[in-house]
């Protein structure tokens, strides 16, 4: 009876660190998408807003950068929540 509780035990831990691996595979994940996301914002912002690098951003160029970044996280915003709409209504 002692080992039969000891393994179901063990089993038990293991299910545990497995789940609790997922969810730190996810937060990773999550984290690398956060810094892709961050990385194309600078591409295509600074590609868009900045003429000539100085050492001080200009009030032109750093209203361009913010409203270039605000329109970006709007537009990926929008899509996301209209791809999970459409996703959710094709799994009803």
């Amino acid at each position: 009876m002692l080992r039969h509780a000891s393994s179901v035990d063990l089993q038990m831990a293991e299910k545990a660190e497995a789940t609790e691996l997922q969810r730190m595979i996810a937060i990773e994940q999550q984290k690398a998408q956060f810094q892709a996301q961050v990385h194309t914002f600078t591409d295509v912002c600074w590609d868009k807003c900045v003429d000539s690098p100085g050492s001080k951003l200009d009030y032109r160029t750093e209203t361009c950068l913010q409203s270039c970044v605000e329109r970006f996280i709007d537009t990926t915003l929008t899509i996301t929540n209209r791809f999970t709409q459409m996703v959710q209504k094709g799994a009803h």
